[in-house]
């Protein structure tokens, strides 16, 4: 069986799941968990029901199509200027000192236990694994009963750790041919990494500006419909993107960009904007999952062993928890919130699939 299996079960659970989303609000399952878990048992893994072979390519384009959506619309949810007037700076704090902390021990517990890799590859898995991720982050933004400047602070945290990540993420990648006695693409990485780092910011700054501020022209002079304000977030995302890349900048940094940038100041058109993005993005976004499901994690399971899963539980938790905990000291915030932040975010999805495809437009750059 085919693609089309896995699109017909994902609607099948898309429907299923959509009937008691309110109650799934007080229990600890969330609509990736579901998906995720249920492609697993139906996979050869689980009950054995279905076998899906998948496009490669295919998934590859819709995970970077749902990155770069989900991306676009975290960002247009951050205000900045609110940012600033927060005493505690918690986003800041996570940022500046828990991601770098992540980091290192992330780095250190994976040459204690991962001791078949070496030390470039063990430093590019704990880097994939140190941001949370946004494109998951939407599950907890948008649960009711926490306060607003929490949710602000693990959405900003979620929607600029990953960029903060991308950096030595390519340093490493550039590392490992240099290990393998490739030393001539060294020079090529870092010129790669400055490239990246740079023009996608730049583009995705005047996209979202100039797309943001056309939109909000058109609809307030009845130009233009409620419909196709709220389509404008794809198209601008993926504009962003485009834009980004066809000058060799990072598309998903750009996406990103043009979400916290975009010139829209009415909130109802606003609005609009968002509420397309974060239904198109959670819609892709389960449909990744149930894939997960159904063919990465049978795939991967003959790869597991025991060092692999105590990093993994350990990179879950304290390596994630202790470092948060120890950036909010001083903060304001009680034991209880800095566990609740520290624990929060499964990761490793939006850097994986930016450093991935960061990677793959190096070697074609390079052939």
């Amino acid at each position: 069986m085919h693609e089309h299996v896995a699109f017909l079960l994902a609607a099948l659970l898309n429907f299923i799941f959509g009937l008691f989303s309110r109650l799934s609000e007080r229990l600890p399952i969330t609509a990736p968990m579901f998906f995720a878990g249920v492609g697993i048992l139906v996979s050869p893994l689980g009950f054995g029901w279905f076998d899906v072979k998948v496009d490669a390519d295919l998934i590859k384009v819709l995970a970077e199509i749902t990155l770069m959506l989900v991306l676009f619309t975290d960002g247009s949810e951050i205000n900045v200027r609110e940012l600033v007037r927060q005493r505690t700076y918690v986003p800041l704090r996570l940022l500046a000192i828990g991601l770098p902390l992540t980091m290192l021990l992330g780095i250190g517990a994976g040459f204690l236990i991962l001791d078949q890799l070496s030390l470039w590859q063990i430093a590019l898995v704990a880097l994939i694994l140190s941001p949370t991720d946004a494109a998951l982050g939407q599950a907890v933004v948008k649960i009711p009963l926490l306060p607003e400047s929490l949710k602000r602070s693990i959405s900003v945290e979620s929607g600029i750790n990953d960029g903060i990540a991308l950096p030595p993420v390519l340093v490493c990648m550039a590392a490992l041919p240099v290990e393998t006695a490739a030393h001539g693409q060294s020079d090529n990485w870092l010129h790669f990494l400055f490239v990246q780092l740079t023009l996608g910011p730049l583009v995705g700054a005047a996209v979202g500006w100039l797309g943001g501020r056309l939109v909000e022209t058109a609809a307030s002079r009845d130009w233009m419909g409620p419909v196709f304000q709220r389509l404008s977030a794809m198209s601008l995302a993926v504009l962003a993107f485009a834009f980004a890349e066809m000058i060799h900048g990072n598309g998903f940094i750009a996406a990103f960009v043009a979400g916290l940038t975009l010139g829209v100041q009415t909130s109802e058109i606003r609005h609009r904007i968002q509420e397309f993005g974060e239904a198109e993005g959670q819609q892709l976004a389960l449909f990744i999952f149930l894939i997960l499901g159904m063919v990465g994690v049978p795939m991967a399971y003959l790869l597991w062993d025991w060092a692999a899963f105590i990093y993994a539980l350990l990179s879950l938790t304290i390596i994630r928890m202790l470092p948060v905990a120890l950036s909010l000291m001083g903060s304001g915030l009680d034991l209880r919130t800095s566990l609740f932040i520290g624990w929060f975010g499964p990761r490793g999805y939006s850097i994986g699939v930016i450093s991935a495809h960061g990677h793959r437009h190096f070697r074609r750059r390079r052939a």
